[in-house]
C-alpha cells in the first residue's frame, strides 16, 4: 500500500473529515514525509473511493458549507487498513530479528 493511501486510510478511521483537513492530517501524522497535494490527494480519494474502501459522507449539521465533500471509511477500507497493519508489524519483526551487524549491511 502507498504511504499516501495508508495515512488517508488511518485518519479516516478516527472520523469522518474533509479532503483538506484530511490532508493536513497525512502531512501531521507522516511527519511532513508524505506531503499530499490536491490533485494527487483526489485521485487517492478517487480511487478509494471506487475500490470501496472510501465512501463520500453527509456533512454534519455543523459544518463549514463550503466544505461539502466529506468522507468516510468504509468497513472494507477499515479491513484493508488493518491487514496493512499486520504486513507492517511482521516486517518490522522480521527486521528486528535480524543480528545488529545485518542491520548495517555487514552480514
Amino acid at each position: 500500500m502507498k504511504p499516501a493511501i495508508f495515512y488517508i486510510l488511518l485518519t479516516l478511521a478516527g472520523a469522518d473529515n474533509y479532503g483538506y483537513a484530511i490532508m493536513q492530517a497525512v502531512r501531521e501524522q507522516s511527519n511532513g514525509r508524505v506531503p499530499p497535494r490536491t490533485g494527487s490527494f483526489h485521485r487517492h480519494i478517487a480511487r478509494l473511493i471506487d475500490d470501496g474502501l472510501v465512501s463520500e459522507a453527509p456533512a454534519p449539521r455543523t459544518s463549514d458549507p463550503r466544505r461539502s465533500s466529506y468522507y468516510h471509511l468504509t468497513p472494507r477500507g477499515r479491513r484493508a487498513l488493518a491487514s496493512e497493519q499486520r504486513r507492517l508489524t511482521e516486517l518490522l519483526s522480521a527486521m528486528e530479528a535480524l543480528s545488529p551487524a545485518a542491520w548495517k549491511g555487514n552480514a
